[in-house]
């Protein structure tokens, strides 16, 4: 099977050659080995130069696991919950309670679909205002009962259309910007693919921020920042580069709080271990926020977010 994007094409030729080399049987056992080990390293030299605009590829795979995916692997007896009570019931964040690792948790993800007609169902992704007002409507639940929250984040932004704006996109976007920072229960964001403007930002106002190695979190995509600075698309790579959106960038600057691994070429090549460092790498974090008061979990989202773009972290 051939890869999606031109640099899986590069590493597929090789496992290819490898297995026709296997095939045939003409060679001895040791020296296949021998290639293998230098094709693996190969294959690490590869991924851990990645261009920027590579990475924004891996996270947009579609092989790569969805929210849904992480909802139906990780979390255990999730009840989705339905409708802003004010308009309607957006399609593109799922939203619900569900226990994990035994704990009964809110869970909220922003949910692209995988083939057309889940996709338009979907609406690719981009929530209206009345995704963002159900999803503030549960957290607020969550913060009755006290329950922990877990956003995934996977979107190219929030939906642009006429019709979004006619339901007021940017007061329901503002609106869960400011209420979420006075929840008073943990809240634990993972940004699993896209990480979209303030799409992303209005389900990730979070005490932890957490993104995987190939996702990536930016005030907007490179296409559309390509298009505004150099009116042309053939300046997205340029344009990934100079975003910093990188989990990495995104690390060194202080906005992220945990990169988490991948596997070698990508979440989408090996979902069971993927799955296994979003457990355990939430569940880390999530011990060390129980040890808070209500009253400390406000003031650490507060202070996470008055220290970015401190002259220290930059």
């Amino acid at each position: 099977m051939g890869g999606v994007y031109e640099f899986e094409n590069k590493v597929e030729k090789l496992r290819k050659k490898i297995e026709e080399l296997k095939k045939l049987g003409k060679h001895d056992p040791t020296v296949i080995e021998e290639i293998e080990k230098k094709f693996l390293k190969k294959i690490e030299e590869f991924y851990s130069s990645l261009s920027a605009w590579d990475r924004v590829q891996i996270a947009r795979h579609p092989n790569r696991p969805h929210a849904i995916d992480y909802i139906k692997s990780v979390f255990s007896d999730f009840v989705e919950l339905h409708g802003d009570r004010h308009c309607g019931d957006g399609k593109a964040i799922i939203a619900g309670f569900a226990k994990f690792k035994g704990e009964p948790v809110c869970v909220i993800g922003q949910e692209k679909g995988r083939d057309t007609k889940e996709k338009i169902e979907r609406n690719f992704g981009m929530p209206l205002p009345e995704d963002y007002r159900k999803a503030l409507r549960v957290m607020k639940l969550a913060d009755k009962f006290k329950r922990p929250i877990i956003t995934l984040v996977d979107t190219p932004g929030a939906f642009p259309g006429i019709e979004a704006e006619e339901h007021g996109q940017s007061e329901a976007i503002a609106r869960n910007l400011l209420e979420m920072a006075k929840l008073k229960v943990p809240v634990i964001s993972v940004v699993i693919g896209e990480g979209g403007s303030g799409g992303a930002l209005a389900i990730s106002v979070a005490n932890r921020l957490l993104m995987f190695e190939n996702s990536i979190y930016s005030v907007i995509s490179p296409e559309g920042c390509a298009a505004i600075l150099w009116q042309s698309q053939e300046k997205v790579k340029e344009a990934a580069e100079a975003l910093k959106l990188t989990a990495e960038e995104l690390l060194k600057l202080g906005i992220v709080d945990e990169v988490i691994p991948e596997p070698l070429e990508g979440a989408h090549r090996d979902w069971e271990t993927t799955f296994k460092n979003f457990e355990e790498a939430v569940e880390r974090h999530l011990k060390e926020l129980q040890r808070m008061s209500p009253e400390e979990l406000v003031e650490d989202r507060y202070r996470k977010f008055r220290r970015i773009g401190a002259p220290q972290t930059i």
